[in-house]
């Protein structure tokens, strides 16, 4: 009996051993998951900072106070007011995207890091619009965001943190100054229109002018070809004509200088001669009776004396 009592107490002390030691080396062993780190006190005080993976830790001595996340978070800051340069008063929120660089510093160095930085950033996005005029708070949001974005930072610093960047998300001036502006913005698009529709008016007008000009040009051009032509063509006319009088007085002045030609002068003579006097004779009411030195016969007798006359000259040229 004492044997068997002795056995189970031997058997449930190595059990209860075992247990233990089970115990101790499950709580001495931790294992952290990536982008977060522990932060281990001892006995209080700060021992270390545990990263990603395995980790051992001394089981009843030391503890793991602190749980921080590596991981870029975004955190909404609340809208509040702030005055502009130009004294508006305007409502802003935004954005901030936070991450933590340093668990010892933002576990001893604030209380609520998130809460801090929040703090800070809106009291920094007032200050800087203050220091600019609502036209340029819209126009040059970019900057604006660096700037709060700078000057977190700075002041950030002892806190282990980082931010990473910051987004105005709406800027909302007053509804008066929403009505301004967007009377503005209409007196501004019927201006441009207006200048639009000066401009459309006045290239057509340059460009019909341009047309009558051209048009004018080339129908001066087209006239001064059509004189030119026409001017080339009676001279090759006058040409043509002078050219066939002297070819004819050049026929009609070798056929006269044959017998023959003769002949044909004296009767062409007398034929013209017999014409006017039929032409007198059928016009005029007025009868005139030949003369004696004034027939026919003595016309051409008179005209072959000038001709021999002219024969008589040429004769003695040669």
């Amino acid at each position: 009996m004492l044997i068997e009592d002795l056995l189970g107490f031997v058997f449930s002390f190595w059990i209860g051993l075992a247990i233990l030691i089970v115990i101790l080396v499950k709580s001495s062993i931790k294992f952290v998951p990536q982008n977060r780190a522990f932060v281990v006190e001892r006995f209080g005080k700060y021992n270390k900072t545990m990263v990603a993976g395995l980790n051992f830790l001394v089981p009843f001595i030391d503890k793991v106070t602190y749980d921080q996340s590596l991981k870029e978070h975004a955190y909404d800051v609340p809208s509040q007011s702030a005055i502009t340069k130009d004294n508006i008063s305007l409502v802003v929120d935004g954005v901030l995207y936070l991450k933590l660089l340093d668990p010892f510093k933002a576990s001893y160095g604030v209380d609520n890091y998130v809460f801090a930085v929040s703090q800070l950033a809106q009291t920094t996005m007032r200050s800087e619009i203050g220091k600019i005029d609502l036209d340029k708070s819209f126009e040059e949001r970019e900057s604006l965001n660096t700037n709060i974005v700078n000057a977190i930072n700075t002041a950030s610093e002892p806190w282990g943190v980082q931010v990473m960047r910051y987004e105005i998300k709406d800027i909302e001036p007053p509804r008066t100054i929403l009505e301004a502006m967007e009377r503005q913005m209409k007196a501004e698009r019927e201006k441009r229109a207006t200048i639009l529709e000066s401009e459309g008016h006045r290239e057509s007008a340059i460009n019909v002018a341009e047309g009558d000009k051209q048009a004018q040009v080339l129908s001066a051009e087209a006239d001064k070809e059509a004189q030119i032509l026409k001017a080339e063509g009676e001279a090759k006319a006058i040409v043509a004509v002078a050219e066939a009088q002297a070819q004819a007085l050049e026929t009609i002045g070798r056929v006269a200088d044959t017998s023959e030609g003769q002949k044909a002068i004296q009767l062409n003579l007398a034929d013209k001669a017999i014409e006017a006097k039929h032409a007198i004779a059928k016009d005029s009411t007025v009868v005139l009776l030949p003369d004696a030195n004034a027939g026919a016969a003595n016309v051409v007798a008179e005209a072959m004396t000038i001709i021999n006359t002219l024969n008589t000259g040429k004769t003695t040229t040669k």
